[in-house]
């Protein structure tokens, strides 16, 4: 062990190769030979969550944008994959309408639902309509210079007027949303051979958009991102736009969460304005926020540890899991704003500066007689 650390510190570049080496290991191998079907399943559903955390990492932690309404964007992509599901479905039974149509009353497919029958269509706009929609919202806000709490709690409305909009909607399954899925993409859900690809599909994504991250991190484009967090106005005198700066990062992590979203559908089995509005929002943020929002796998961990716990909790404190996750929210960001991935740079600069201390000066052998004699 002391051999390989001292390999990755005398060759910098195979210490992010060797983490990805580990975590492909652990996500492709271990995971499927340890893990439950159930469990693994509920693993692939956490991993969406990192995707989706990875984006505000990149938005949140390195622009300084709190972004409170990536429902948006994740109900955006989660939506159009359920859409595509319940026409294939249809298709596949000779039906006209979906089901769930035909028990509401309607016997004529809706014209914003027949684009998505096609498969090569529902992909495209999974990748194009999140990005496309903060595009246009990033443009008509950054360009006027909204920014702080302002950005904050114009974006967190907008996913509860998402939600509002889609509850109202028939049409789209109204407030109980889409689900009984019966395929994805021609694989039938029900064989558990199809949800453990699904369950690789989402571990292959999340290690390619932590490489993307990272990429973003280390570019020119990230040390700008980080100085129009810091010093805006003065990146503005250099003669850069900050405006476009911040979009590029807010289209991106919108560009994450519509391809976590789409992914999330077939993987839990149901979609619905709940699953996009403010409350998981703001659970988005409060995962990246514990993990630690500045760092690259922060987010990721801290998205699947809150998952997790939520999970594991709530079957033991249905009623106090809440709580418990805003006192933990309440301490880190108060206490530990660099979230759990700063408390080891916290205790080690603790040690270094203990360390440092100079010794407590010694007192002249004169002084030190008088104080005996005295006594």
């Amino acid at each position: 062990m002391t051999a390989l650390t001292e390999r990755l510190r005398e060759y910098p570049r195979l210490t992010p190769i060797a983490g990805f080496g580990i975590a492909a290991i652990l996500l492709f191998a271990v995971a499927p030979a340890v893990l439950s079907d159930f469990r693994l399943n509920l693993l692939a559903k956490f991993l969406c969550f990192a995707i989706v955390a990875a984006g505000i990492g990149l938005a949140w932690g390195r622009g300084g944008m709190l972004t409170l309404g990536q429902g948006v964007f994740f109900g955006i992509g989660a939506y159009v994959m359920a859409m595509h599901m319940q026409l294939a479905d249809a298709a596949r039974l000779g039906n006209d309408v979906p089901e769930f149509m035909e028990i509401s009353g309607i016997s004529e497919l809706p014209g914003f639902w027949q684009p998505f029958s096609s498969a090569p269509v529902a992909i495209l706009g999974i990748l194009v309509l999140p990005a496309l929609v903060a595009a246009v919202l990033g443009y008509g806000v950054f360009k006027r210079r909204v920014r702080g709490a302002y950005f904050a709690i114009l974006s967190q409305a907008l996913a509860a007027a998402l939600a509002i909009l889609l509850t109202g909607q028939q049409a789209i399954g109204g407030f109980t949303g889409l689900s009984d899925f019966r395929s994805f993409f021609g694989f039938r859900l029900s064989d558990p051979a199809n949800r453990q690809m699904l369950f690789f599909i989402a571990s292959g994504t999340l290690l390619v958009v932590v490489a993307l991250i990272r990429q973003l991190n280390r570019s020119r484009y990230g040390e700008l991102l980080v100085a129009v967090r810091d010093a805006e106005e003065r990146v503005r005198f250099l003669g850069y736009d900050p405006a476009n700066i911040k979009i590029v990062a807010y289209v991106v992590a919108a560009f994450l969460a519509g391809i976590a979203g789409a992914l999330f559908t077939p993987i839990v089995g149901i979609i619905s304005p709940a699953d996009i509005g403010v409350i998981p929002s703001i659970a988005f943020l409060i995962g990246v926020a514990i993990g630690g929002r500045t760092t690259l796998l922060g987010p990721v961990l801290g998205a699947i540890g809150v998952a997790w716990a939520q999970t594991s909790l709530s079957e033991s404190f249905p009623s106090g899991w809440t709580y418990m996750q805003g006192v933990l929210f309440i301490v880190v960001v108060g206490f530990i704003p660099a979230g759990l991935a700063g408390l080891w740079p916290m205790f080690k600069g603790w040690l270094d500066s203990r360390k440092k201390l100079p010794p407590a000066p010694e007192e002249p052998a004169v002084v030190i007689e008088e104080k005996v004699n005295a006594r």
